[in-house]
């Protein structure tokens, strides 16, 4: 069916050449009203030339290109006399618990979208990404995704992400999955019994970066900065933010003659691999630095053995891993899953992992982290007499994450962890994925689909696998911030 723009008058209020289109749900559409108005889908009232949309169906709701319809319903619940006795927190559901100590909105599953539910989950941690969202410009046209792909991925993320700020309750991401398969057609790929399969998170969290970074530009260094560096900088905030600058050698182990080769590479998230020695992911890191492949030696005429050392020689300010946990099986065909127990930490120090020219850079924070460190050591052991005066006179100072000249970059190598994004199951096209994000210090929140609840660090520390439990799979990393207290 053909896809209209019409107008929408709600109450005082009017939004013109709203897209519509009779070939898709109409909760689509109503997914679009909630997203410029507020009302959620529940309380929305259509009408268009006397007669409502009603039962979820376009039947006998005739729209025209231009008209006008009306809607009615009201953004904020109106107030009501208490129906219900009172309860307490031990007798309350996961999601009566949740509206009860405000926690943020959770996402419907709808039909094996937890991968998807998750990934927007954790990148929703990051408040840098939401903040260069909110400054995108341009509204969502369904009938141009495939003309501006990118675009439409990176608006209706926006539109998300500001729905769930202001949810109440959990809600359904229709509009951002209509989107998202679209864009990409294979997470639209069905079973036998008709429902979504099952897809990898990761996948999902890589597609949607790359799409971001096509959108989003760079965040402009201050005016004081020269034009040399200005000029040098990234095109996108997500070069800025996620991107990780690696430096390698390649020298060939059977010729000593040949030259030594090197390369600079750019990602967006490490890799740990998993083999039967590693049971920290700094091992897993680091084994990856050095590695022998095999290659064509031009000195030599044939394949040749050659070691391969990478450094890191730029670190951004949200440091994603991927744990590798999956790999093929050529007689089951499936991407079969290492459950493998492999420990990551609460706070991480990259140092050892980086080129000697970032570690002369990094040593100068690094040194006031050790300063600060001391002086706090000083005052436990010192007896302090007048505590409420000393605490009255003192003054606190956030230091800067980032190089003056490198905006989203991360200037001590220190980190704290900020999301996990986990697995559970046997294979990446089956299983469930969960997103546990940091909400601060301590205070962790365990994002199932529309199940939001509080859990702690240490729930989070249990997720390194061994079992049949969830499994991290995806960790972003935060700056660690240097309070100076004076």
């Amino acid at each position: 069916m053909a896809s209209f723009k019409v107008n929408i008058k709600w109450g005082k209020t009017k939004f013109d050449n709203v897209l519509v289109n009779q070939g898709e749900a109409p909760e689509v559409f109503q997914a679009q009203l909630f997203a410029l108005s507020g009302v959620p889908l529940e309380r929305q009232k259509i009408m268009a030339k006397g007669k409502a949309l009603k039962d979820g169906s376009w039947d006998g709701f005739v729209l025209k290109d231009g008209m006008t319809i009306l809607m009615m319903g009201s953004a904020d619940e109106l107030p009501a006399a208490p129906v219900q006795k009172t309860q307490f927190v031990e007798d309350m559901s996961d999601s009566q618990l949740a509206k009860a100590t405000d926690l943020p909105a959770g996402l419907t599953n709808l039909g094996n979208t937890c991968y998807m539910n998750a990934t927007i989950q954790c990148l929703k941690n990051v408040p840098e990404l939401k903040q260069e969202l909110k400054r995108y410009n341009g509204q969502l046209s369904f009938g141009g995704i495939m003309a501006n792909p990118s675009d439409a991925v990176t608006i209706s993320l926006r539109d998300l992400y500001s729905m769930m700020d202001r949810a109440a309750d959990s809600f359904p991401p229709i509009m951002f999955l209509q989107v998202l398969h679209t864009v990409f057609p294979h997470f639209a790929e069905k079973t036998e019994q008709g429902v979504y399969q099952q897809q990898d998170a990761n996948e999902c969290w890589n597609q949607l970066v790359r799409m971001l970074h096509q959108r989003l530009p760079s965040i402009k260094p201050n005016e004081e900065t020269p034009a040399a560096e200005a000029a040098s900088k990234p095109a996108s905030m997500v070069d800025q933010y996620f991107g990780i600058d690696m430096k390698s050698s390649l020298k060939c182990d059977e010729s000593a003659e040949e030259p030594e080769t090197h390369s600079t590479d750019q990602l967006y998230q490490l890799s740990c691999f998993i083999s039967q020695d590693v049971k920290y992911m700094h091992t897993g890191l680091v084994s990856r630095l050095k590695e022998s492949i095999t290659k064509h030696s031009p000195s030599l005429g044939r394949d040749a053995s050659y070691t391969k050392t990478s450094v890191i020689n730029r670190l951004p300010a949200y440091l994603t891993i991927q744990f590798v946990r999956f790999f093929y099986k050529e007689k089951e065909k499936v991407n079969a899953k290492i459950l493998k127990d492999v420990k990551f930490p609460l706070n991480l120090d990259v140092y050892e992992l980086c080129s000697p020219e970032l570690k002369t850079k990094l040593k100068v924070m690094r040194d006031k982290f050790q300063e600060e460190e001391e002086k706090v050591a000083e005052k436990k052991l010192k007896m302090i007499k007048d505590e409420k005066q000393e605490n009255g006179n003192k003054t606190e100072t956030v230091l800067p994450s980032s190089f003056a000249d490198d905006i989203g970059s991360n200037n001590s190598g220190y980190y704290e962890l900020s999301a996990v994004l986990t697995h559970r199951g046997r294979s990446s096209s089956s299983g469930h994925y969960v997103a546990w994000v940091r909400r601060k210090g301590d205070e962790w929140l365990m994002c199932d689909d529309d199940n939001v609840s509080n859990v702690t660090s240490q729930d989070v520390l249990k997720l390194s696998g061994g079992g049949d439990w969830h499994c991290a799979y995806v960790l972003l990393y935060a700056p660690k911030k240097l309070t100076i207290t004076e």
